[in-house]
């Protein structure tokens, strides 16, 4: 720092001149951090504002999903396909059970693995569906088999007419409750394990990914993996920047899982 001394003014003049600079620097001073303590109680005080709004709209929206009317389907696994079919599947052997004696009609088809656990998926009315719901009905019935939880890539699954499905077994043969047997002809596709899980209207859906794309443009895709279904849906939810964590949990398979990098 420079300080300029006047040889026309005595030492007490030059020095009165610095004191009445310092004493306006430092008025300055005091005046520009009252500005700033203001400037930030502002700023703390739109930043509740903006927690408080985001806090209520969480809760609408939690509110709204509770609100909502629950389908009859909405007790299984569900999803509508690409096409608009209504496919449903089990989540455990009574629902399995309760799937194929209640809620398979004629015309639907039924789709199943050769794994031990796997559920029973129907396509309602699914006989006049094209090839695109039928991958998709696969797939989910593949996804929510015990195939994700051993992180298969793939595996074979079936389809039959309903039909095809019954509980008459060969003498000295029993089936567990929850277990069918098929008889006669079988189809079989191989899909990949993979999923989706989405947010459209601000409710949770989930499905295979040609079927959840069909409907939204906010969704993850998730894959077999380590991590445990609590911790994946409350990134899938960061992700959607929305939904309800126990919603996702709903929706997502059996077993550990992980997002895919190719995630929109």
């Amino acid at each position: 720092m420079n300080i300029e001394i006047s040889l026309e003014k005595s030492v007490d003049q030059n020095a009165a001149v610095y004191y009445e600079l310092a004493k306006r620097a430092k008025k300055k001073m005091q005046g520009a951090k009252e500005a700033l303590a203001v400037t930030q109680r502002k700023l703390d005080e739109l930043q509740k504002q903006e927690a408080k709004f985001w806090d209520e709209e969480q809760q609408k929206q939690l509110l709204q999903e509770r609100k909502r009317k629950q389908e009859w389907y909405e007790k299984f696994h569900w999803f509508f396909s690409s096409e608009g079919f209504l496919c449903i599947g089990g989540k455990d052997a009574t629902s399995n059970e309760l799937i194929i004696k209640k809620h398979t009609e004629k015309e639907d088809l039924v789709f199943h693995t050769d794994m031990a656990g796997s559920p029973f998926f129907v396509i309602k009315n699914g006989q006049k569906a094209s090839e695109a719901t039928l991958q998709e009905a696969a797939q989910a019935t593949a996804v929510h088999s015990r195939a994700w939880k051993l992180q298969h890539t793939t595996i074979d699954v079936m389809y039959v007419k309903p039909e095809q499905v019954t509980k008459e077994t060969k003498p000295g043969e029993y089936l567990e409750k929850g277990s069918f047997m098929i008889y006669g002809k079988t189809n079989y596709l191989y899909p990949k394990l993979e999923y989706a899980l989405g947010i459209k209207d601000g409710i949770i859906i989930g499905g295979p990914i040609s079927a959840v794309r069909k409907q939204t443009a906010e969704y993850v895709q998730v894959i077999p993996g380590d991590e445990s279904k609590s911790d994946l849906a409350k990134k899938i939810k960061y992700k959607l920047r929305g939904g309800d964590v126990d919603e996702i949990i709903k929706f997502l398979p059996a077993g550990g899982g992980q997002i895919k990098k190719e995630s929109h």
